[in-house]
């Protein structure tokens, strides 16, 4: 080598202790994500519960963002053949049976309500209407468990051998701004609100068309059926 020529350099070598340890924490990274991934796929919650929203609590005291909340397990088939309703529902849904198993007079009138309803600009939702007798025993069963007796449960939700909803004869409607309108114009189409303290649940009364909607019972306990 002459002082003209560089001087070779020789490069530097990354112990190879260090290589392993980068490529151990690497590898668990990678694991951990993977974990997580399965974990959330594999989960029973993730895979096989859902909430559906029950609007018999709609606006009850206590009630988590005005609905009490029904958890069902996927397979254990409570579900829109018993009469649970997906959100955004109206009257004019004919493969819901929430909906096409109501009375027809009822369905009849609700769909003449909401097509004038929609001449406003309000639309009419449908939260609730029929239900078959085994879910409606599950929504009273759950109504205790959240007011902690079976006489401030039956303020909310009537048992199945005397629910309106059990023999089509009820429904249960939102947003707000439909109820405000429906206890306006309700008894125009013989619809009326039942229950003081249910502003959604609606029956129907042909009478209200000519002598309009009868006096509200305080709640569905006063008006239960004999």
């Amino acid at each position: 080598m002459t002082d003209s020529q560089p001087a070779r350099t020789t490069p530097r070598r990354i112990p190879g202790i260090l290589v392993a340890g980068l490529l151990v924490i690497i590898t668990s990274i990678a694991a951990a994500c993977g974990d997580e991934s399965l974990a959330a796929s594999s989960s029973p919650t993730a895979a096989s519960r859902t909430d559906v929203p029950i609007s018999d609590h709609r606006g009850a005291p206590g009630a988590p963002d005005g609905a009490l909340v029904l958890r069902r397990d996927r397979r254990g088939a409570l579900g829109e053949a018993d009469g649970a309703v997906p959100v955004g529902v109206t009257a004019f849904e004919d493969e819901i049976p929430a909906v096409t198993n109501l009375d027809p007079d009822l369905l009849s009138a609700l769909r003449r309500a909401s097509s004038h309803a929609a001449g406003d600009g309000v639309e009419v939702v449908v939260n609730s209407g029929w239900r078959s007798p085994e879910f409606q025993e599950r929504l009273f069963r759950e109504a205790i468990s959240r007011y902690g007796s079976v006489k401030e449960a039956a303020r909310w939700v009537a048992r199945a051998d005397t629910s309106a909803h059990v023999s089509g004869d009820a429904v249960d409607i939102g947003p707000a701004a439909a109820a405000t309108w429906l206890r306006k114009h309700g008894a125009e189409y013989g619809l009326c609100q039942i229950y003081r303290n249910e502003p959604w649940h609606y029956e129907l009364r042909p009478i209200a068309m000519d002598d309009g909607c009868p006096p509200m019972y305080a709640d569905s306990a006063q008006g239960e059926k004999p």
